[in-house]
């Protein structure tokens, strides 16, 4: 049912069918004909009479909150949460008097199933060029990716490991499902290169504790004024394929989210 997807609400369309063949029975009425779909005269009457009353929830919602909205819920990587979102949060605030704020932290997988689920309003994760029906997304940053060394390593560029018949430092990186490590290996793969995860790690900062530690060589990404360790070194990891930083939200904008958009764009605008 293709107008499932403009309901701005996580209703899937099994629940929305559902609740549509109860309410005929209920009403002991056809409302519409499904194919090809069609209301019926019973389903022009009820529409006309709840049209009003649904188009108006924004409005009284937005009244009886004072004028605007006060509380939104974001999930993004503990980086994002840690480095951005003070002071994005703190520029929304001069707008939004009272506003608060949910804070949940997961990966690109995660934080897209809190969205489905109705747990978060707004995630900042990687995206990719296709999300999931009703999910819209706003890109924002592309990260270049880089390989993270020990200090110590004799490794001077990614080109050497290349060359190798064979890597023998063991690489940290994130869960083969993630975007970064995806991209990585489908690039090593037309490289002729094999070189699989030894260690699996949630996020770029337990990546580089572990090359910091000397356990191996990590994937990671060119995050702008992110500072790195002085017990690692950066190697660039040309023609590999940037990720992508972007806004995942599902339903209509309401005010404040279209606010921290426009925040989080001039962010990104700032970091290039």
């Amino acid at each position: 049912m293709p107008a499932v997807h403009n309901i701005p609400y996580g209703i899937q369309q099994p629940a929305v069918s559902s609740q549509i063949a109860q309410l005929e029975e209920f009403l002991g009425v056809k409302l519409f004909h499904r194919r090809p779909f069609a209301l019926t005269g019973d389903g022009e009457k009820l529409y006309r009479f709840a049209q009003p009353f649904f188009s108006n929830l924004d409005k009284i919602a937005t009244e009886l909150q004072g004028g605007h909205a006060r509380r939104i819920r974001i999930g993004a990587a503990t980086i994002v949460l840690r480095e951005h979102l003070p002071e994005l949060f703190q520029n929304v605030q001069k707008r939004f008097f009272g506003l608060k704020l949910s804070l949940r932290e997961g990966s690109p997988a995660e934080l897209e199933e809190m969205l489905q689920r109705d747990e978060i309003d707004l995630a900042v994760t990687v995206v990719e060029k296709k999300t999931a029906p009703g999910i819209h997304a706003l890109a924002l940053l592309e990260l270049p990716p880089v390989l993270l060394v020990p200090k110590n390593s004799a490794v001077k560029s990614a080109d050497e490991l290349w060359q190798r018949d064979t890597i023998d430092e063991p690489l940290i990186c994130f869960p083969p499902g993630e975007p970064l490590s995806r991209n990585f290996q489908a690039r090593l793969n037309q490289l002729g290169v094999d070189w699989f995860p030894s260690i699996e790690a949630g996020s770029v900062d337990l990546i580089e504790t572990y090359v910091a530690s000397g356990l191996g060589i990590g994937v990671s990404a060119a995050i702008p004024k992110k500072t790195f360790s002085p017990r690692v070194r950066i190697l660039p990891l040309n023609d590999f394929p940037p990720v992508v930083i972007g806004a995942l939200w599902r339903g209509r904008k309401t005010p404040l989210l279209e606010t921290f958009l426009e925040e989080l764009k001039r962010r990104a605008e700032q970091m290039r």
